[in-house]
């Protein structure tokens, strides 16, 4: 790495109005043309700094996503992918019991931690050295999407397929709580649940009554006391139910496993896919989701960190190496062999809460380590 990129004017300060347009353009999942609003202030920012644009359209009830390229002197040879995700869990709204606000080192909004603070770094990372004329060691493309946080069910294949274009994948999530960066990530499945009961007249004729939600009540306890430290089970959505006073026909939930090694997540896929009712006289029909592959930390991967830890050496900090739960777009990089470093992102914590924040003096070193890695790697 060379002294300039030591020496590139990054500014925390500077860098916050730009990444409130982006917090403050709330983009929950669900809400496509919420996520459509902030694809296209994006494609905007990258476009200004010089990029090719490209709006793929989303599918399957979701955004679109945003691919930005930018010139380079050998644009045939294998580049380096900068992938993030703009989309959020905090519905439209949120900016109300969360606004931006600063407090002190702190930097509080909707998706500012996870991960619009971290996507924002990796593009300041671009810009300063565009503005310095220092030339990346490999074409960058930046690669925006739109349903990270449900899985990236339509997205997986275009990440996929745009992975194996590259040489390298850097990933600007959140970093580890201890400032670390990920190496590899835990394999993790989801699943949907319907039980399906038989209504009554829950004042008149409740004992007539098979209720839906009850049954799912049951599975749940069940399903949770499956947990082990080699697996986890947990149910976090679950709608049932019309009318109080109707006994309930039907009620839908979403679990999700998590595991450290992927026989031990094929293990809990056979044992979901196995429940059954509690009784004769309901039904429970259990289909897989989306399915996030286990990330194993591998030789390049960890030749790719030993890089990165150089670099943040010699700006004047040490990151660590971590396997880390809950899944990224990195699961599906990592375990196509495509060197990958995620975890690039901003310090902070809180995320997917009220309370979620970034720390103000992690977005000047995170920036320069980007701009470092951008430069060599």
């Amino acid at each position: 790495m060379d002294q300039p990129v030591l020496d590139l004017p990054f500014d925390a300060e500077a860098m916050l109005p730009g990444l409130r347009t982006w917090v403050e353009c709330e983009s929950p999942t669900f809400d496509a043309a919420a996520v459509a609003r902030m694809m296209e202030i994006a494609a905007r920012d990258l476009a200004l700094m010089g990029a090719r644009i490209e709006t793929i359209p989303g599918r399957m009830g979701y955004g679109p996503c945003v691919r930005a390229t930018f010139p380079h002197p050998n644009p045939s040879m294998p580049g380096v992918l900068v992938m993030g995700h703009l989309d959020t869990v905090h519905p439209v709204g949120t900016l109300e019991p969360l606004p931006w606000r600063v407090e002190g080192n702190r930097v509080y909004g909707p998706g500012v931690y996870d991960m619009k603070g971290g996507n924002w770094i990796a593009i300041e990372a671009i810009r300063q050295l565009i503005r310095a004329g220092i030339a990346t060691s490999r074409p960058v493309t930046v690669l925006l999407t739109s349903d990270e946080e449900v899985g990236s069910p339509s997205t997986r294949d275009l990440i996929e397929a745009e992975a194996a274009r590259h040489a390298v994948v850097l990933v600007p999530e959140p970093a580890r709580p201890d400032g670390g960066v990920v190496t590899g990530r835990y394999a993790i499945a989801r699943f949907n649940l319907r039980a399906t009961g038989r209504p009554s007249h829950a004042g008149a004729r409740l004992a007539d009554g098979r209720s839906a939600i009850r049954e799912m009540c049951r599975q749940v306890v069940a399903i949770e006391a499956l947990t082990t430290d080699a697996v986890t089970y947990s149910v976090g959505v679950i709608h049932g139910g019309q009318w109080v006073n109707c006994v309930a026909t039907h009620c839908d939930a979403e679990s999700l496993s998590m595991a450290k090694r992927q026989e031990d997540l094929d293990a809990a896929v056979e044992t979901m896919l196995s429940l059954r009712p509690t009784g004769n006289d309901v039904q429970l029909e259990v289909r897989r989701g989306v399915t996030r592959p286990v990330w194993e930390p591998d030789a390049r991967g960890m030749e790719l960190y030993g890089t990165a830890r150089r670099i943040a050496q010699t700006i004047g900090f040490d990151i660590s190496s971590q396997s880390a739960g809950g899944g990224s777009d990195g699961n599906f990089t990592g375990a196509m062999g495509i060197p990958t470093l995620d975890g690039l992102g901003v310090q902070g914590a809180g995320g997917h809460t009220l309370e979620e924040h970034l720390l103000l003096d992690s977005l000047v070193p995170r920036a320069r380590l980007l701009a470092g890695l951008l430069q060599v790697v």
